[in-house]
């Protein structure tokens, strides 16, 4: 009797979950099939076509949307790296409560918030809204998943080398370059690959602190949509959806133990 219980609980558990995937990625998997459907409206399958791909990349308003996201996530993420590797060791190093609210504070804030907060911070600056607001706007928030990915690289580090090398006569800095950095470099990457796809992705932050004369990927598909959600909309979603899962495997394989901290 407990085992027909057991069993029947586990197929529960499991149509549960396939139903919750279902709703999660069904509608992922219609917006990939309809960029190839021969026909402006997404009411039917009519036919098998690659033109939509084709008028992609003939629009010059797309493109230009898309190289300001591509040097924003390159730039935000480069600094974000940087200043997220010495937050995540400031983290693993010093146990202090008030840091470590400082650092994860911008992740758990829903990003509505962060978007008008930056936008009130760049105006009291008199900082003009374009491509710098954005770049500055993303290191802030991106700064804090790199921050978490590198702290958990560095917990899993074997302590005694670092020990070995100051033994041996190293300065901290020595230690740290030659020793420690080469060990966490996996998850220095993994969390340069996440901070350069929250960039690229993200609309809410930017949208806030864009400006009028600067229009990102996300802003470009947001504007396009407003009027109907043709193929080409589809044909940008999808690129945008396959770079994007690229980038999150990659994550993965470089530091597989990011979020177990």
């Amino acid at each position: 009797m407990a085992k027909k219980i057991v069993k029947r609980q586990s197929t529960l558990l499991i149509l549960t979950a396939v139903l919750v995937y279902v709703f999660l990625y069904l509608p992922l998997v219609i917006v990939v099939v309809y960029s190839f459907n021969d026909s402006r409206l997404n009411a039917e399958w009519v036919g098998f076509t690659l033109d939509w791909y084709r008028k992609l990349f003939a629009n010059e308003e797309m493109l230009r949307a898309a190289g300001n996201s591509l040097i924003i996530a390159l730039v935000s993420s480069a600094v974000s790296t940087v200043l997220g590797t010495m937050a995540g060791f400031a983290l693993h190093r010093y146990k202090i409560r008030a840091l470590q609210i400082l650092v994860l504070t911008p992740i758990a804030i829903p990003e509505i918030l962060v978007g008008v907060s930056l936008l009130i911070f760049f105006v009291m600056l008199n900082l003009t809204l374009g491509m710098l607001s954005v770049t500055l706007a993303h290191i802030a928030f991106s700064m804090g998943f790199v921050a978490i990915v590198v702290r958990s690289r560095l917990s899993g580090m074997d302590e005694s080398l670092t020990e070995a090398a100051r033994d041996c006569g190293a300065t901290p800095w020595q230690a740290f370059k030659r020793v420690t950095l080469p060990l966490i470099m996996p998850g220095v990457a993994a969390g340069a690959l996440m901070a350069f796809t929250l960039s690229i992705d993200d609309f809410v932050i930017t949208f806030f602190t864009a400006g009028a004369n600067t229009s990102t990927l996300p802003l470009q598909i947001y504007s396009m949509i407003k009027i109907a959600v043709t193929p080409e909309v589809n044909a940008v979603s999808t690129l945008l959806m396959a770079l994007t899962l690229l980038l999150i495997v990659v994550a993965s394989k470089l530091s597989p133990n990011a979020f177990r901290s």
